[in-house]
């Protein structure tokens, strides 16, 4: 077992290191050409099972106000998750009438805008303030701040929310107790607190290692969840799957007052005999990371000595992970193209990779091009059909490396 652990849910200190992946930079501190002079602050990334309740976790914590005071990421540059939230507010609003809507994480106002052009009153809560401004100049109000218990319940004072969302936050804030506790603080008692979020179980499936960053704290499976939940007096009482960011699941929360589906049981067998309660279940994993690097260094290195071009497509968090874990610099990826303007003219953490625009890939073409974020792999292939006529190829690292 591991010294010094103590779990985030629980606080057993019985913890086993699963997988590490050496010290890495922050993977959404996109660097500017002159900060190349200056230090870069590099992290140990671990990730550990507790051996109680089974939340996978990393163990070292860099303070939230270094990761997302003034971030990067824009959800509105993925159409595929454009396209997501806009049915998803279309469901919430026929299924449920909500009459107030609060969402944590609230970025761009990708998904709350809907419910702004629908005149139904919301809340966005968003850390970082320039995302919020983009926000707040598309008809969503937005508070600047870090969702929390006292939070919620200052909010919960003047009133309660009967729909809460939050999608791809939740593995992210540290004290998840406290996350929980503020989601059952804010709740209305008839209401539903729906979250989104990968699902632990298809990263390990898929050998998904570069989902681990030091933003993503958590890695949840069921099986952590639902003693995180019942301590707060929340029961999961739905569990959807949806295909998104490798394989995630959107769960519906409720007071415990409410009665739990036939979704929940089922999900709960599945894991129980997949065994995750079990430390071999974990274990596993780590060696089919390692297949995973080995086998892309190898096509990497075979490709350059056959005198091929690479580059890379989405300046992704899980590309930062991928490209420094398996050593890959500029002298083995020319640049990465990227949709964003917020991230193009800088470079990749740790690897100082240019960041360029995405038509920039079809006027360079290079001869392979690394699939950064490989879960928008229909998306980003169907938008770079020029380049893949005139004979470009991907290759895709996960969950097998392939070329496509």
């Amino acid at each position: 077992m591991l010294e010094d652990f103590q779990c985030r849910s629980c606080e057993s200190r019985r913890g086993e290191l699963i997988l590490e992946l050496g010290e890495q930079p922050l993977a959404n501190n996109l660097l500017n050409p002159e900060d190349l002079s200056l230090p870069e602050p590099c992290f140990p990334l671990r990730l550990v099972v507790c051996a109680d309740c089974w939340l996978l976790q990393i163990t070292d914590l860099v303070p939230p106000v270094e990761l997302f005071s003034d971030y990067i990421y824009f959800s509105s540059y993925s159409d595929a998750w454009v396209k997501h939230a806009a049915e998803c507010a279309a469901r919430y609003r026929d299924e449920f009438a909500p009459s107030y809507v609060v969402e944590i994480a609230s970025n761009d106002g990708y998904l709350l805008r809907h419910f702004a052009a629908a005149a139904i009153p919301h809340l966005g809560i968003e850390p970082a303030e320039n995302i919020a401004e983009v926000a707040r100049e598309n008809g969503v109000d937005t508070r600047v701040e870090f969702f929390s218990e006292s939070l919620a319940q200052e909010l919960a004072a003047e009133k309660p929310a009967d729909l809460i969302l939050a999608n791809n936050v939740f593995a992210h804030a540290p004290d998840t107790n406290d996350f929980v506790a503020g989601l059952a603080a804010l709740l209305a008692p008839e209401g539903r607190v729906i979250l989104e979020f990968p699902h632990a179980t298809e990263m390990i499936a898929q050998g998904e290692f570069d989902t681990i960053y030091h933003e993503h704290v958590f890695y949840f499976t069921l099986t952590a969840l639902e003693p995180l939940f019942a301590r707060h007096r929340l029961r999961l009482t739905s569990i959807e799957r949806t295909p998104l960011h490798g394989g995630s699941l959107r769960i519906f929360a409720r007071h415990d007052s409410h009665e739990e589906d036939e979704t929940v049981a089922a999900l709960r067998a599945e894991e129980a005999k997949l065994g995750v309660n079990t430390l071999d279940y974990f274990r596993d994993f780590s060696a089919k990371v390692e297949a995973i690097r080995a086998s892309l260094c190898e096509h990497i290195v075979n490709l350059k000595s056959e005198g091929k071009t690479l580059a890379a497509y989405g300046a992704a968090a899980k590309g930062s992970t991928l490209m420094n874990f398996c050593g890959l610099t500029a002298d083995d990826l020319a640049f990465v193209a990227d949709r964003s303007p917020h991230k193009q003219s800088k470079l990749m953490p740790g690897s100082h990779v240019p960041i360029v625009p995405a038509e920039e890939l079809a006027k360079r073409a290079p001869d392979v091009t690394l699939l950064l974020a490989w879960n928008f792999a229909d998306e980003i292939l169907s938008q770079q059909q020029a380049y893949r006529a005139a004979g470009g190829k991907f290759l895709i690292p996960i969950p097998e490396v392939s070329l496509v």
